[in-house]
């Protein structure tokens, strides 16, 4: 098991070529169920891009005009059930391991605007709306393209599934509360902000996982809610996929909600849930 923690929790990695503490934490207690991978491709329309595949699910082909979500790690039959399931397009970009990876792939800022056209082009849709939604690593791709203000005005909701990482300020945490490398988060309080005040729509959610070597989900959170000057309210109910939510806080079409686990298998019920996820964010 806690050769498992190393390999998932790795792909969090703020910085590709950090090391990893993994949490030596091992939960019986919960239930993990998971989506059962399709034996073959969903029926739809799948084009190669540039960066990622599309995917258009098959009761949507024809259709002139989709909404879009572009989903940043974690593979892609995960993100086009949660498309079949949502009526909506997808474009699955899998690039690797850790969110430098992701971070170097669209800090060529062109990259993100010639996959949108090769899209449409490809399949002969107008996208009505764009949501970029990431799982652990993949949010530093969301990092870089929202940088861009031509896509950042495009992009109407994002989606960071436990995956909002940072450095520790002078590299190190603690030894009582974190300060933060605040370079890798600005963005995102911006979208939140905008987010708060019904501009956009946003979605968090985290994990109790503490990696060590870099920010926890958790701790990044708390900064946002910190600036953002938005209480945190606890709140105990039963999440998608067997999750267990320990707190929720709201502020216009802004939503962060925080959910026990500090293990591997936590970390993956959140990018199980993406489906309903998406539902929250209509």
């Amino acid at each position: 098991m806690r050769a498992c923690v190393t390999l998932l929790l790795a792909s969090c990695l703020c910085l590709a070529q950090q090391t990893q503490n993994p949490s030596p934490m091992v939960e019986h207690t919960r239930p993990h169920p998971r989506l059962e991978k399709p034996a073959s491709p969903l029926p739809g329309r799948h084009e190669k891009l540039i960066a990622g595949t599309l995917f258009i699910p098959q009761n949507l082909v024809g259709r002139k005009s989709l909404p879009l979500f572009v989903h940043f790690h974690g593979g892609d039959w995960l993100p086009e059930l949660a498309a079949a399931k949502t009526g909506m397009a997808v474009i699955s970009v899998q690039t690797g391991s850790g969110s430098g990876t992701y971070a170097k792939q669209f800090s060529d800022h062109e990259l993100f605007g010639k996959m949108l056209r090769e899209a449409s082009e490809k399949s002969g849709v107008t996208f009505s709306s764009i949501t970029l939604t990431a799982w652990s690593a993949g949010h530093g791709a969301i990092r870089e393209i929202l940088a861009v203000p031509e896509y950042y005005a495009k992009v109407e909701k994002v989606l960071l599934i436990d995956g909002m990482h940072t450095g520790y300020d002078g590299g190190k945490p603690g030894p009582l509360e974190s300060s933060l490398e605040p370079d890798h988060l600005e963005i995102f309080l911006q979208f939140a902000r905008d987010a708060a005040a019904g501009r956009k729509t946003m979605l968090i959610t985290h994990s109790e996982i503490f990696p060590g070597t870099f920010a926890s989900t958790t701790e990044t959170a708390d900064w946002l809610l910190g600036r953002l000057a938005i209480p945190r309210k606890p709140l105990l109910k039963p999440g998608p996929i067997g999750t267990q939510q320990l707190s929720e806080a709201r502020q216009g079409k802004f939503r962060l909600i925080g959910y026990a686990g500090n293990s591997a298998p936590d970390h993956v019920d959140q990018f199980h849930s993406l489906s309903a996820y998406l539902v929250w964010m209509r």
